[in-house]
């Protein structure tokens, strides 16, 4: 048994295989999920656990370069959608049309996640990132300059 970090076997093998630019959608317990795609379902009744429930320890574990949400969600829900944004930092966050959310994400994402939150829009897509990224630039910055 792992004695930190996420315990859920399914949720942390995903993250430990998303690669760089790959997308993983932490969706309301309403998600419609497309076929085909890996699906990890972990509501347990309405609300449990909610969505910033499930984020948390997520952007704990995965390395993240940038969030993608639903316009929408700022009319329907501010209050969730703000502690989503604070969990996010400074992270850049880009925010589609939900219809347009839907189609790409179906076409993009590869892990699907269903929690049990219960408000609408209320979906986080997160694309993968690299934790060597800024040692990178500043190497190539170094090669660069001599």
């Amino acid at each position: 048994m792992r004695s930190q970090g996420i315990l859920h076997a399914e949720l942390s093998a995903a993250i430990a295989t998303l690669g760089h630019g790959e997308i993983m959608v932490l969706g309301d317990a309403g998600l419609t999920i497309p076929p085909g795609v890996q699906r990890i379902d972990l509501g347990l009744v309405e609300g449990v656990p909610g969505i910033t429930d499930v984020l948390e320890p997520v952007l704990g574990e995965l390395s993240v370069e940038s969030a993608i949400i639903a316009s929408e969600w700022s009319e329907w829900n501010p209050p969730r959608r703000a502690e989503a944004l604070a969990l996010l930092g400074d992270l850049p966050v880009e925010e589609r049309p939900h219809l347009k959310l839907r189609a790409d994400m179906e076409a993009e994402a590869r892990v699907w996640v269903r929690t049990g939150e219960c408000t609408a829009y209320a979906n986080v897509c997160l694309v993968a990132g690299v934790r060597f990224i800024a040692e990178a630039e500043r190497t190539r910055e170094r090669f660069q300059a001599s």
